[in-house]
């Protein structure tokens, strides 16, 4: 169904705002003359919480502005179409969908919302290179390493994270090609089975919910190592506050402080990183040469002796939970200003923040502390059991070991902001895939609600309302919030696994509706991804589940099954086949869909409604353009573009 939307400018864009004939865009930058006046702003502010005003959006598809012989053609070829919907945006009230299918209907509200349009390719590139660098990396890979050995360790985040990159590869095709609300949620139910995108997407927005208290728990804990006086209480309530403030700024307030936060997290990681070469090269005075000593025995060795390769699986979900956030670039991909652009470069960062970030890191850790020390482990402390306890920390314990004084304070400080990007990206994660699930109707209405200013206020509320558990900070005794947390997020333990899994799925799937069109990617896509990466993916999670499956139920050390333990890796399989089962229920017995119905087929599959830019031949024509320039330009510069 070539046709359906126009471009970006087309749909943001009113045709003739002015007698003058210039243009009028609904998220201009351009800001007029502002009344500062306290009661102005106060009124302003409390305006913007009322519904977006769909009235200023135009039409998606303009009849009367075309030749009467191509508004006969459309009208003709679109069976769909009715006159009253041409003269309404799909995301009003009043839009006419009684001719659309549940799929048109599901691309054309997802791909047309109307949340803001502020995110700037800058923004995208620093969120794709540091928004997933957080605990996993500097406390997490403690107990790892204390597992695997730096050997298992370096393999399974190289594995995890070669998946993951691949994985963002094939997210990045769909994602330039159809930036819609909700992204890979949304994808699971447009080119796979709604069922199954009902099952996904509650279980990642159920996976970013429980995170945001946990991080403010997180960052309160880590106040206490400069000063234990004060209740954590009154620090879970700046944070809260803060990043209340933060995200009711829209998109752009989450743009700009989540961009900030990865500046400071790359520049700590390159600053330790370098760190770690000159300790490990003995270049701290009065420090020995550390080298590869605790890569053998009897300082350290390659693998844990006990049971090495269950070892080596049973840190599958920690490595898994250390790239988690991977994805929320293409979240942000409808509320980028020029997605063609911003999503390819922001892929590329997630190259270089894997291969230099963590495979670097990973190997310095290794080579900085044995697996053997006890210190990776800790002790019963609150901060431990929260994981947000420096003290274990490897780079911590090699700053210690060489007796290098403030440096401890410093990567404190860095770990407060880390777990305080992660909550703020938890608030961004949840809230647009419940805005999400609202349009697609998997979930509330309300959950749609998107006000003046762009925000889906109402999914919003629902995540601040979650963050209220921090508070459970105050209950006695070392262990008793974590246990409660630890349930919690075993709900959506290896959530980000089964996202990934239903990525690479929905991009193999739209590839067979390309396919069966006999329509060429290269020709359409401003990007493409290789369907083998999908299948290398797929295989490779599949595998990496089983694997985690076998070492969770027989834990490493023991002498049987642990069902504890079992269940809190794998509590969120039995909740996502039970999302399945009831929205297959209801589909049967509401819509009529057999229970057999497992699939759309790739006839079934609708590959045009939702995309960004609907003219194919102007498309592939541009497409084609700009690949003849990039012919024409010096070899440097090629290879410049290619990296970045």
């Amino acid at each position: 169904m070539v046709g359906i939307l126009g471009t970006q400018e087309n749909i943001y864009r009113s045709g003739s705002g002015s007698e003058s004939g210039s243009e009028y865009s609904v998220y201009s930058d351009e800001e007029s003359v502002r009344d500062y006046r306290p009661s102005t702003l106060i009124h302003n502010f409390v305006e913007s919480f009322k519904p977006f005003d769909y009235s200023i959006l135009p039409p998606i598809y303009n009849i009367e502005s075309q030749q009467q012989e191509e508004s006969n053609n459309l009208v003709n070829t679109s069976s769909f179409v009715s006159h009253k919907s041409t003269n309404l945006h799909p995301y009003n009230p009043q839009f006419d969908f009684s001719h659309f299918t549940e799929l048109e209907r599901a691309a054309l509200v997802t791909a047309t919302s109307p949340l803001s349009k502020h995110l700037k390719t800058r923004h995208l590139s620093l969120i794709s290179l540091g928004a997933a660098i957080g605990s996993g990396l500097f406390i997490a890979s403690a107990q790892s390493l204390s597992h695997a050995g730096p050997l298992g360790l370096l393999l399974i985040w190289f594995i995890v994270g070669g998946i993951t990159f691949m994985t963002m590869s094939s997210l990045s095709e769909l994602a330039t090609a159809f930036p819609v609300s909700g992204a890979f949620v949304t994808f699971t139910t447009l080119f796979v089975d709604s069922s199954l995108g009902f099952a996904i997407a509650w279980n990642y927005a159920l996976q970013w919910l429980v995170t945001l208290p946990l991080e403010l728990v997180a960052a309160s804990m880590c106040i206490q190592y400069w000063d234990d006086s004060i209740n954590p209480c009154v620090w879970v309530t700046i944070f809260y506050f803060v990043i209340v403030v933060i995200n009711l700024f829209g998109v752009r307030g989450y743009g700009e402080a989540e961009s900030f936060f990865s500046l400071v997290k790359i520049v700590a990681v390159i600053g330790f990183n370098i760190l770690s070469i000159i300790i490990v090269a003995g270049g701290v005075p009065g420090q020995p040469y550390i080298g590869g000593k605790y890569w053998h025995k009897p300082e350290g060795g390659l693998f844990n002796t006990v049971e090495p390769f269950k070892q080596c699986c049973y840190i599958i979900a920690n490595a898994s939970f250390a790239y988690a956030g991977t994805e929320i670039f293409a979240l942000a991909a409808v509320e980028s200003k020029s997605p063609r652009k911003s999503i390819n470069r922001a892929r590329l960062q997630i190259f270089y923040r894997i291969l230099i970030f963590y495979f670097v890191s990973i190997v310095m850790i290794g080579l900085l502390v044995p697996y053997t020390s006890a210190a990776l482990i800790g002790d019963n402390s609150k901060a431990n059991n929260i994981g947000v306890d420096i003290n274990t920390s490897p780079f911590v314990i090699a700053i210690r070991n060489a007796e290098i004084k403030v440096l401890p304070s410093i990567m404190n400080a860095v770990i407060i902001i880390t777990v305080f990007s992660v909550g703020n990206a938890s608030v961004y994660g949840s809230s647009r895939t419940m805005c999400a699930l609202g349009a697609l109707r998997q979930g509330p209405p309300m959950l749609n609600y998107i006000d003046r200013m762009g925000r889906p206020i109402v999914a919003l509320g629902v995540q601040f309302l979650f963050g209220l558990l921090a508070y459970l900070v105050a209950l006695p005794g070392a262990s008793a919030t974590m246990d409660v947390f630890t349930w919690l997020l075993s709900l959506s333990g290896l959530s980000v696994l089964f996202t990934y899994l239903a990525i690479n799925i929905c991009h193999l799937r739209f590839r067979a509706a390309l396919n069966y069109q006999a329509r060429i990617p290269q020709d359409e896509l401003v990007y493409t991804s290789s369907p083998i990466f999908s299948w290398i993916s797929i295989v490779g999670i599949i595998t990496l589940l089983g694997l985690q499956f076998w070492a969770a139920l027989f834990p490493p050390g023991e002498h049987g099954a642990d069902a504890k333990t079992f269940f809190t890796f794998y509590l969120n399989l039995p909740m996502l086949v039970f999302c399945y089962i009831s929205h297959k229920l209801y589909n049967w017995w509401f819509k009529g869909i057999p229970l057999t119905k497992f699939y759309l087929t790739a006839k079934e599959i609708d590959i045009d409604t939702g995309r960004r830019d609907i003219n194919l031949e102007i498309l592939k024509q541009e497409i084609a353009e700009e690949r003849f320039n990039m012919k024409s330009k010096p070899l440097y510069y090629r290879i410049y573009k290619i990296f970045c």
